[in-house]
């Protein structure tokens, strides 16, 4: 009740105010694009709700993370050439032979017949051009690059990493270092706990692993990004087991702390995953199971469909992309004003050619209809970008306003899956300091409020030239 009067409050003295803050508008006149970085670096910010943690990774955090992964016993090999060990037509997808660059444990590479384990080469072994391609093989960074190689390359190159939890919590909390110095406060990453194996090929259960990124949790550096994390386990919603795989990653998460949702993820182009297929199980769940939210992926394609009006009866409360919901004006008018989010990935809209320039883009046309919206960043590592990336895209191709910005950084705390007694802290912090950061600009400028070095990434860099200094 104390969140929705505040709330109301706070959009009662926006809607009073003028559409924009008129300092913020001289700013944006005014500012280089690296001005304007550095500006979104330092603004407070909420959450993160639409992250893959395991694609939240950059390229050089996974080369750490798989050296130092030999503490726990674990090394890692990667496919460097071809020897022609057998007839192959395919290179992309999970068992694709041509696929170089695919990364493995030893005890995966030893299951292989003698000709292929000499096409791979150790991890900690590669250096100078071998290394730098192994280091791009896990983004996207060439313009002829797009959605099949995100989804038929990248995950295959990763995915023998991602099968060791020690590596996962790391990343995990590499992600909250970072996302901390942006200024954010809150994570809700959709995170595995299914298919783990050690370091010599035995399975760990789920409630393990669960335990080894709790136990993460509570180290130091963890404890000192000051960023809350919950998470969301996903089902493959093409799979064809995947009904079963839903049952018991809803009772896992309503029987787990810290677990919070339930989400769908994978091609929407592949219409075996479509929405109402789960709605039999969800309803069966619902029979006997509480408090689990779902948040699930839907109109992330490029033809129109009724996949987020289908969503939104199986229960779902936040939308991931809604890149198509423009198509479909009944479903506009229904989330209007209404308790339904969607979570905006503007980045991986535009990498993954669901818009081939950001004039299509329907965002600006949620935000200014008050369709709820916030901003999010999907596969960070695999674009090579930050949170504030997203909000310099967003403030550089739709002029976004002072009020805007307020209003989409408050939706991506007021909308999470979290306690009320946590939500009202977290608004309460976010409202003070959003406050005291426009005080501070406004009486000194960019020098005393923009005090964050901006984490400079190869998206801005390629597409708008805002890129590191030399050192």
């Amino acid at each position: 009740m104390i969140r929705k009067l505040i709330g109301s409050l706070l959009l009662l003295c926006l809607a009073a105010a003028p559409a924009s803050a008129d300092w913020f508008e001289e700013f944006k006149d005014n500012a280089s694009d690296d001005e304007l970085l550095r500006f979104l670096t330092a603004m407070p910010k909420g959450g993160d709700l639409h992250n893959h943690i395991t694609g939240a990774v950059h390229s050089e955090w996974f080369w750490e993370l798989a050296l130092n992964a030999e503490k726990d016993g674990y090394r890692y090999y990667t496919k460097t050439k071809i020897n022609n060990c057998k007839f192959a037509s395919n290179e992309y997808g999970g068992n694709a032979y041509l696929l170089l660059f695919k990364t493995i444990p030893e005890y995966a590479l030893n299951m292989l017949p003698e000709c292929e384990q000499a096409e791979y080469q150790a991890v900690n072994q590669l250096e100078g051009e071998l290394k730098q391609q192994w280091l791009d093989s896990m983004r996207l960074d060439q313009s002829h690059e797009g959605r099949a190689e995100f989804f038929e390359a990248l995950w295959p190159r990763v995915g023998g990493m991602l099968t060791n939890p020690h590596l996962v919590a790391d990343l995990l909390v590499m992600n909250m270092q970072a996302f901390g110095e942006e200024g954010l406060v809150y994570l809700e990453v959709q995170i595995p706990v299914h298919g783990f194996r050690d370091s010599s090929g035995e399975r760990i259960t789920p409630e393990a692993v669960a335990d080894i990124y709790r136990a993460r949790l509570r180290d130091d550096d963890a404890q000192a990004t000051g960023v809350e994390v919950r998470f969301q386990l996903a089902i493959l919603r093409f799979m064809p087991q995947a009904e079963d795989f839903l049952r018991i990653v809803y009772k896992f998460v309503a029987e787990q702390d810290l677990f919070v949702g339930v989400n769908m993820v994978g091609r929407e182009d592949n219409d075996k995953g479509y929405p109402l297929r789960f709605l039999p199980t969800l309803r069966e769940l619902r029979q006997s199971i509480g408090d689990v939210s779902l948040s699930i992926h839907a109109g992330e394609v490029d033809e129109p469909n009724a996949h987020v009006r289908d969503t939104l009866l199986l229960g779902a409360d936040r939308i991931g992309h809604g890149v198509n919901l423009i198509t479909d004006p009944d479903t506009m008018l229904l989330m209007r004003h209404g308790p339904y989010l969607v979570e905006i990935n503007l980045i991986s809209n535009l990498l993954l050619e669901y818009v081939n320039d950001y004039s299509q883009h329907p965002f600006p046309e949620y935000l200014r209809t008050d369709i709820p919206v916030a901003l999010s960043t999907d596969d960070r590592g695999m674009w090579d970008s930050t949170m504030s990336d997203e909000f310099f895209v967003a403030v550089k191709e739709f002029d976004v306003t002072w009020r805007e910005l307020q209003k989409l950084t408050r939706n991506s705390i007021a909308y999470a899956f979290i306690e009320d007694d946590l939500k009202d802290r977290l608004l309460e912090q976010l409202d003070t300091r959003m406050a005291r950061f426009e005080r501070s600009f406004r009486r000194g400028g960019l020098k005393s409020a923009a005090t964050v070095e901006p984490q400079y990434r190869g998206f801005l860099c390629r597409r708008y030239a805002v890129c590191a200094p030399e050192q």
